[in-house]
């Protein structure tokens, strides 16, 4: 794979979890990384810290995503400080409630549709600029392969997963003749604090580690995982895959957890 130095990566939600896998994994590849987070200042300023020791370039930025004016400021100094972003991984995102249709307040669907949508949205059309005169753009969404199977009591996190992707599939059409790809991974349970509270709420309290091995190759999926696939889609390697969607779930899940 080849290295990504002298590019700007934008990790949105990248203080932890998921978010953290891939930024180190971009750090890792040579591009210079935007930590974003909403909250957990110290953990943002860890992932920067572990970043630069390892010979990297990171530095931490605090903006929620449903918050345009956050969003903005945030893009102004990345901008400043690293360069015009090239390449934007719209990770962050929260939970819905685990409500039925019939039980969820409207406000809900509104409130993930402009966390995992309206706000990610606003911020991919205020980085376009700087990836169309870059000449080599991505455009990486983070998704979840429950997008696909319409578990019970999450429609509003699922729904506004679902018009973000296909956003995605079509900003990929439109933004071809300026050299930018636009995917989607979609990873199932991740061995993250999130998904350990998924599977305490669906097994009665259980751990990840009670299942791990009824999954592919014995174990869930891990950040490193999707860091991989991440980089991967924005390597050379990857120049001609765009409007794509990778599941990465080792396959197909044992159990259903949501």
């Amino acid at each position: 794979m080849a290295g990504m130095y002298g590019r700007v990566a934008l990790v949105t939600g990248s203080s932890r979890g998921v978010g953290r896998g891939i930024a180190l994994r971009l750090a890792a590849e040579g591009a210079a990384v935007a930590v974003n987070y909403r909250r957990g200042a110290d953990a943002a300023a860890e992932v920067v810290a572990e970043i630069v020791a390892a010979g990297g370039h990171a530095k931490a930025y605090a903006a929620a995503i449903d918050d345009q004016a956050a969003v903005d400021a945030m893009v102004d100094a990345v901008n400043a400080d690293l360069g015009p972003v090239d390449l934007l991984v719209s990770n962050a995102g929260t939970a819905s409630r685990g409500q039925t249709v019939a039980e969820t307040p409207g406000a809900d669907f509104l409130s993930l549709l402009q966390v995992h949508a309206l706000g990610p949205i606003h911020l991919i059309q205020r980085v376009l600029p700087g990836m169309r005169a870059a000449g080599r753009g991505d455009v990486v969404m983070i998704s979840s392969s429950t997008v696909s199977e319409a578990p019970e009591n999450s429609a509003p996190y699922t729904m506004a997963k679902a018009a973000m992707e296909m956003c995605v599939r079509t900003l990929a059409r439109e933004e071809r003749a300026h050299g930018i790809r636009a995917n989607i991974v979609a990873p199932g349970l991740v061995e993250t604090d999130m998904g350990r509270r998924l599977v305490r709420a669906a097994t009665g309290g259980g751990a990840i580690e009670d299942i791990a091995g009824s999954y592919p190759f014995g174990r869930v999926c891990t950040p490193a995982d999707i860091g991989g696939a991440v980089a991967f889609l924005a390597s050379a390697d990857a120049e001609y895959v765009t409007g794509q969607r990778i599941t990465v779930d080792g396959g197909g899940r044992s159990i259903t957890v949501v």
